[in-house]
């Protein structure tokens, strides 16, 4: 039996030093890994209390949470689930946007609708919207993100959270 030999990072004709905190590059070189991409914080929050609406305006749907990055090159990974979108009308739609503070980061113009519901049904109940938007918000102070909804003409009431329906939102800072 052939006994092959072992190479062990001393052994190697690369540059620079080995060690715990480095990898060894594709041109031979040790390296310290980036920090680019890393996940470094998680904050989550869900909400299952019904919140309806009969305005053609926006309203807070309760979905709310807020974090502060420790960069301003930072970027925050904003995941949203809501849930138990409803309308008792069959003239009307719900839509949904998520806002940074009063700042729209994901919308309701034509094309960009988060979340739309429609259907000729009076009292369509259990739809359920998923969105993710990366938002570079250049900030180092707390930042709050929500959800809002809409009742798109006024028609009737539009719900959220209805049916026990429970929402949630992610909020991950992601360096930069």
């Amino acid at each position: 039996m052939a006994v092959s030999k072992i190479t062990t990072p001393s052994s190697l004709n690369a540059s620079g030093t080995a060690s715990n905190t480095t990898f060894l590059r594709g041109d031979g070189a040790w390296a310290v890994p980036s920090d680019n991409g890393k996940v470094l914080q998680v904050v989550s929050a869900t909400i299952s209390t019904t919140a309806s609406s009969t305005a053609a305006s926006y309203a807070d749907t309760g979905l709310t949470a807020s974090i502060t990055p420790s960069s301003t090159s930072n970027k925050i990974l904003v995941l949203i689930q809501q849930n138990g979108v409803a309308k008792q009308s069959a003239n009307t739609a719900v839509n949904i946007k998520i806002l940074r503070g009063s700042t729209e980061i994901g919308g309701t113009n034509p094309g960009k609708n988060i979340g739309y519901s429609n259907s000729t049904a009076h009292n369509f109940v259990g739809n359920g919207f998923s969105c993710s938007v990366l938002d570079a918000p250049s900030s180092t102070s707390a930042l709050t993100y929500k959800t809002q909804f809409l009742n798109s003409n006024g028609a009737g009431t539009v719900y959220v959270q209805v049916d026990s329906g429970t929402s949630y939102i992610t909020l991950m800072e992601i360096s930069a």
